[in-house]
């Protein structure tokens, strides 16, 4: 059996007439270059199928790079991608590679590509056009060989209507489009997948977990938000924990008690989970600029155009410490 075999039989890709179509496209592009487009939402599995393309092309020998597009900072994301050389800013001590390098004859996966501000999204155009780039504060172009596979859980064509992703990088993009329904649209899946997991996280941990034919109904049954992702997690539970059966019934009763409260929900529920979306995006995006500047806080302060007092603030209330290294 080749290795694009062994890569197509993926499970995720084999449980559902859903997936399997996706199945086919995969196998139909593989050993092409045609850039593709993934859209899912968030846990659907979109990774995998990005890796499983990778795998069963003829780049397969060379690098695979995820760039998440969401969790840079902004002022970052260019020399994130295209990379810099010494002196270009402050901080910049040596040259550094950028993602679009260190994939060079291999594949680059963007994900959640749709969160990319406007300026980088028009210098991404050009390089997927191009294939050649400047790195930041040089002046030599740098060209390279790559696949370029992107991902989104958000919704391209509204953004293009209100002028947040640019048109002309979207076609760019969406080559060829996969859309992968969420799990609870593709329910006869989970009893192999849960097998799988099962059997995957019973060699890891050592462990002869066994699942009951009532624990796999509600299996089965339960609505899934967090997708293919929130089932690995709740397979781990269960091999992991000696209640793990009982937790999982917990959450299912939970998932049921929110359904039927849904239209007695407080109304401040959607402003805390912005606040909490907030606080977390704020957090990752301190802690990132901190490791980039080798927790230097008041070049991370400028850097951030805060104060040096609102900084550390912001680090106590955040709980960050350095690593050992960089105290």
């Amino acid at each position: 059996m080749s290795i694009v075999d062994l890569a197509l039989q993926e499970p995720l890709l084999d449980g559902s007439r859903e997936m399997r179509a996706i199945q086919s496209v995969v196998a139909s592009v593989a050993d092409t270059d045609a850039t593709v487009l993934i859209r899912g939402e968030s846990g659907v599995g979109k990774d995998v199928i990005a890796r499983t393309i990778h795998v069963a092309s003829a780049r397969r020998d060379h690098p695979f790079v995820k760039v998440n597009c969401a969790a840079i900072p902004t002022g970052l994301l260019e020399s994130e991608f295209f990379g810099h050389e010494r002196g270009a800013f402050t901080g910049a001590h040596r040259r550094k590679l950028g993602q679009f390098e260190l994939a060079h004859r291999g594949t680059i996966y963007l994900d959640e590509v749709g969160d990319l501000p406007l300026a980088l999204q028009a210098k991404l155009l050009h390089v997927l056009q191009d294939l050649r780039f400047c790195r930041v504060g040089g002046h030599g172009m740098v060209d390279v060989d790559v696949r370029v596979i992107a991902a989104t859980n958000g919704n391209l064509e509204g953004a293009m209507a209100q002028g947040q992703f640019r048109q002309d990088l979207y076609y760019r993009l969406n080559v060829v489009d996969i859309r992968v329904p969420p799990l609870r649209e593709r329910t006869e899946e989970i009893p192999l997948l849960a097998s799988t997991m099962l059997a995957r996280f019973n060699r890891q941990y050592r462990r002869a977990k066994e699942l009951s034919p009532e624990t796999m109904a509600r299996l089965t049954d339960y609505s899934w938000p967090g997708n293919v992702r929130e089932l690995e997690n709740v397979m781990r539970r269960l091999v992991v924990l000696a209640d793990g059966e009982q937790a999982f019934e917990a959450l299912v009763a939970q998932d049921r008690n929110g359904h039927a409260s849904a239209s007695r929900a407080p109304a401040d529920t959607l402003k805390d989970v912005a606040r909490r979306a907030a606080g977390d995006a704020e957090r990752r995006i301190i802690e990132e600029v901190l490791e980039r500047v080798h927790w230097n806080r008041a070049e991370a302060a400028r850097f951030l155009k805060v104060s040096y007092k609102t900084l550390l603030n912001k680090i106590a209330e955040h709980r960050l410490a350095p690593p050992s290294h960089a105290r």
